[in-house]
């Protein structure tokens, strides 16, 4: 199998491309585009215009990326993806809870696509393809798509509506903090995430969605994802894995103070000096270097960014990095079941952690504190975690927000951070019409 790629003249912004791809879907009758917009690959923007996207069996989960064909990389540039596996691996895949309803979305789905419009990071669009050896290049699809992105025009905003949405109860959110703040203190744990949803009605389509908060938040890590099982409309800031090559990276995000107003800039300083979200972050680099270290070479798991104030929608975020190196007897099926669920959703230690969640969260994790993103066989896999996440389902949408608690967290104050953090996609699903289609 080759790449094969193809330059276009173009610097349309991802979110028109993206609508333009689920326009032409809807129009053919295909399977919806997904989407992966930020900071991917080194690129700004990776689309599958078309993608059955296919729940797989939680055995499965962790394999699926693995089933990859070789790949000869000539005429492409270097930074092509060509294609790959687009998906998600729920929460739920390790989840301990014994809940009383069934989860409503899949706890994985993955979808082959074997070509890609990829947006690099000097704004250029490339139309990338997989051809197995012996076939021709798809010139006619190439064609076709490099006119939607060149020329095409936009398609009319398809407005959303929702309905009153619903908060979970601040109540039952600060008891669940107090009873995680008990247990640090007996001893159990020494960190845990403690999350809430929240919910409301939704009519339309998730697609514009996802469209509009690309457009007005500017994730780094966002994504989309969507078939007969439901959607997911993410505007994650975090990456949970990043693996090109032997070289592993996961970027920790742990400690938030609020940016939305001028005089919350501050809180940059204040946030780095935060003696609670400092060890709060430093608790969680410790486990994720010991999920790496199960896996990569001895003695090759570093930390080469520690503690780095960075922004977010809404929000400043302390960020790290640990980076390793895997064996070549590794693959991603090891990696993945070493490192999932990402450790800054969960707590230290992790096995523990997931228990008291499950006995202390009112609804479970579906998607929610999972990962999302795609796994190539020319660029490598990359996978966001699950956060700041919209799950549309049967008519209903869903976001799930929380925070991480150590023995010093006051209650109100981590209620008020998952208002926080919910305060931007509250204020994206209650404007139907986004400005600029206006």
């Amino acid at each position: 199998m080759r790449v094969v790629a193809w330059p276009l003249a173009s610097d349309t912004a991802p979110e028109r491309v993206f609508r333009r791809l689920s326009e032409r879907a809807l129009a053919l009758g295909l399977a919806p585009p997904a989407a992966l917009v930020g900071d991917w690959f080194g690129s700004r923007a990776v689309l599958a215009p078309t993608l059955s996207a296919e729940p797989v069996d939680d055995a499965e989960a962790f394999a699926i990326p693995c089933q990859q064909p070789s790949v000869a990389v000539t005429s492409a540039p270097a930074d092509a993806i060509g294609g790959g596996w687009f998906g998600y691996l729920g929460y739920g895949l390790t989840d301990p809870g014994a809940w009383d309803s069934p989860r409503r979305l899949p706890n994985a789905v993955w979808g082959w696509a074997d070509h890609v419009l990829r947006q690099d990071r000097r704004g250029r669009w490339w139309f990338e393809a997989l051809v197995p050896d012996g076939q021709p290049a798809p010139e006619q699809l190439a064609a076709e798509l490099i006119a939607l992105v060149d020329r095409g025009e936009d398609p009319p905003a398809r407005p959303w509506t929702v309905g009153r949405l619903a908060r979970p109860s601040a109540e039952l959110h600060m008891d669940a903090v107090r009873a995680c703040v008990a247990a640090i203190g007996e001893g159990e744990i020494f960190q845990a995430n403690v999350c809430s949803e929240f919910s409301a009605p939704f009519d339309g389509d998730p697609a514009e969605v996802y469209a509009a908060g690309v457009g007005r938040l500017r994730p780094t890590r966002s994504a989309y994802l969507a078939g007969e099982w439901g959607a997911l409309s993410s505007f994650s800031p975090e990456l949970f894995l990043s693996r090109r090559g032997n070289i592993v990276r996961s970027s920790p995000i742990k400690g938030t103070l609020p940016r939305r107003l001028p005089e919350h800039n501050a809180n940059a300083r204040l946030l780095r000096q935060s003696t609670k979200d400092v060890a709060e972050n430093v608790m969680i680099v410790d486990l994720v270097r010991n999920d790496l270290g199960r896996v990569c070479a001895t003695g090759s798991v570093t930390v080469p960014e520690l503690l780095t104030v960075c922004p977010a929608p809404g929000v400043w975020h302390l960020v790290s990095t640990v980076e390793g190196s895997l064996p070549s007897t590794v693959d991603d099926d090891e990696l993945l079941a070493a490192a999932f669920p990402p450790g800054s959703v969960t707590g230290a230690p992790k096995l523990r952690a997931l228990e008291i969640v499950a006995e202390l969260e009112v609804t479970p994790r579906e998607a929610y504190c999972g990962a999302i993103g795609l796994a190539s066989p020319v660029a490598g896999m990359e996978l966001n975690v699950v956060i700041r996440t919209l799950e549309f389902h049967g008519g209903t949408v869903r976001l799930g927000v929380g925070g991480g608690i150590t023995a010093d967290s006051d209650p109100a104050a981590e209620w008020q951070e998952c208002l926080t953090k919910a305060a931007p996609i509250e204020t994206l699903l209650a404007t139907p019409l986004p400005t600029a289609l206006r």
